[in-house]
């Protein structure tokens, strides 16, 4: 079992900046690949970031490549989304997920095993 628990989200103003970060807990969380996914009201979920176990490979989706950066701190077992540049677009629930490491990287929220609460993001223009 991993426990994962999110913070940071909240109001800001476009062109603002935020970071939210994900601590993941439980016995085997330092094995899992952790990535953010985003739901936008009326729309599907769709992944924005992933890091690889050792934090050497991330994955973003394009319409945040520039903008966002994740990381990884293994030593606390935390996952990080830094958002610059913010639009009014990215307002969401963000949310964290975790997939076993061995089973490669995948962008398909179905795939994942372990989830957060989620935490709002509001993006003002």
């Amino acid at each position: 079992q991993v426990q994962l628990v999110e913070s940071g989200g909240g109001l800001v103003q476009a062109g603002g900046s935020l970071r939210l970060s994900c601590a993941a807990s439980g016995r085997t969380a330092s094995s899992y690949a952790l990535s953010w996914f985003r739901q936008a009201p009326g729309k599907e979920r769709e992944f924005v970031a992933g890091v690889s176990r050792s934090g050497e490979d991330t994955y973003y989706a394009d319409s945040v490549k520039g903008r966002f950066t994740i990381s990884r701190d293994n030593a606390n077992n935390t996952v990080y989304l830094q958002m610059n540049s913010l639009k009014g677009e990215d307002t969401a629930v963000y949310s964290c997920a975790a997939r076993p490491s061995h089973r490669g990287f995948v962008w398909s929220d179905s795939e994942y095993d372990y989830w957060g609460q989620g935490t709002q993001v509001t993006v003002s223009s």
